[in-house]
C-alpha cells in the first residue's frame, strides 16, 4: 500500500502541473522518510529563479499528510531569502482538518493533499534566485517540538501566474 500511495501522489502531482498550462511558474516537493517524520533540525529547501519582476504571482504552500497524522493542523517556519541576501520568516499554520476533524484537501486512499495559499498576487521585485525553507514548528506545551514530527508524507510550494 504503502508504494500504491506514492505511485498516485506523482500521478496527481504530474496531472496538477499539466492541468494548470502555463500558469505554473514553479512546484517543487520533498519527501520525508515514513518511518522516521520531519526531525526539527531538518529544513527543506526550494530554491526559484525568478525572471519576471512585473508579473503577478499567487504562492502556495503543499502539504501531504497521512490519514492518522494526529493532529488537526501544522505549524511551521517559512524562511525566505530573496536575491539580494535579504531573509524574512513567517510563522505559517496549516489547516489539515476541519473542527470535527474531517480532513481537509484532496484526499485518495489514506493520504491528503493540501494545497495552501501564502501570498497571492504578489510580485517578486528582483530578478535571481529566492530560497525559500520550512522549519517545522510543531509544539507540545510551552517549549517542546514534536521531534520526529510524524505522517507528513511531503511538503512543497507551488508559485503560478495570478490570474487577471
Amino acid at each position: 500500500m504503502k508504494n500504491f500511495g506514492k505511485i498516485i501522489f506523482t500521478v496527481l502531482v504530474i496531472a496538477s502541473v499539466f492541468s494548470c498550462g502555463n500558469s505554473v511558474v514553479y512546484t517543487q516537493y520533498e519527501r520525508f522518510d515514513e518511518d522516521k517524520g520531519w526531525a526539527k533540525n531538518y529544513q527543506p529547501k526550494f530554491e526559484f529563479t525568478n525572471s519576471d519582476t512585473n508579473q503577478l504571482c499567487d504562492v502556495y504552500i503543499n502539504v501531504r499528510n497521512a490519514e492518522s497524522y494526529p493532529y488537526r493542523n501544522l505549524f511551521m517556519f517559512l524562511h525566505t531569502t530573496n536575491p539580494k541576501g535579504v531573509k524574512t520568516t513567517d510563522t505559517i499554520e496549516c489547516v489539515l482538518a476541519d473542527d470535527k476533524g474531517k480532513w481537509m484537501g484532496n484526499g485518495l486512499g489514506d493520504l491528503y493533499d493540501n494545497v495552501i495559499i501564502y501570498k497571492k498576487n504578489t510580485r517578486f521585485k528582483q530578478l535571481g534566485k529566492y530560497t525559500f525553507s520550512y522549519e517545522q514548528a510543531m509544539r507540545y506545551g510551552d517549549k517542546n517540538i514534536i521531534d520526529p514530527l510524524p505522517l507528513i508524507m511531503d511538503v512543497g510550494i507551488t508559485i503560478e501566474k495570478a490570474e487577471d
